[in-house]
């Protein structure tokens, strides 16, 4: 989930076990668990290893999470104190300067605890524990594509406007920016997924209808 694998790298047992200081009962235990949710592929007596998703895996994800995610946040708005969003300013923030001097791996640690940060708040450990599972599965490629496909924003960044209407408790607005955030941020995603796969830009799954730009002020 934070884009430390790469897809299709090999996992090891004994090797996972002695980084996390633990035998390899427990971890392969995990691995099992992880082939279930579809993060890890395991073929025994040959290999285990990451899963590359395929632009179709993607788009059935991310399809998800943009009925999942708007309602994770609105449920955390009301619960969200000033601290709250001070928190979040402050990953949003480490976000951009990470982008500004190249820090692949700090922006997306960053990106991730803003939207978590976020969700947590929403008091649905279940919720919360269905979005750690998709995005566990989207990290690895993200750790590979995210220097040629970062997401760009024709206008304001959406974790502006998620900010703007959590501290306004604008329910629309918020369930707006956290889509856009998906599709925009995304788009770039989508382009490089389907070049890897040798077909044009899937304009379909990109395609969504846009809402009018929120007005921050």
């Amino acid at each position: 989930m934070r884009a430390e694998l790469l897809p299709h790298q090999r996992l090891k047992v004994r090797d996972l076990a002695r980084s996390m200081g633990t035998s390899e009962t427990p971890v392969r235990e995990a691995l099992v668990q992880l082939a279930r949710d579809g993060a890890v592929e395991i073929k025994p007596r040959f290999y285990i290893r990451v899963q590359r998703l395929s632009l179709a895996d993607y788009v059935d994800i991310r399809d998800i999470r943009l009925e999942l995610e708007p309602m994770a946040a609105e449920r955390a708005m009301s619960h969200m104190r000033p601290a709250d969003l001070a928190r979040l300013e402050g990953l949003h923030d480490m976000l951009v300067e990470a982008e500004a001097r190249r820090d692949w791996r700090t922006a997306l640690e960053a990106n991730r605890a803003f939207h978590f940060t976020m969700f947590e708040h929403a008091r649905m450990p279940t919720l919360v524990q269905m979005l750690e599972r998709l995005w566990m599965r989207v990290g690895p490629m993200l750790s590979e594509l995210y220097p040629d496909a970062r997401p760009f924003y024709p206008d304001v960044h959406q974790h502006v406007a998620i900010l703007h209407a959590l501290k306004k408790r604008e329910a629309y607005a918020l369930r707006m920016a956290v889509r856009l955030d998906l599709i925009e941020g995304g788009r770039n995603l989508l382009r490089r997924l389907s070049e890897m796969e040798g077909g044009p830009f899937a304009q379909e799954a990109a395609a969504r209808p846009r809402p009018p730009t929120l007005a921050l002020n």
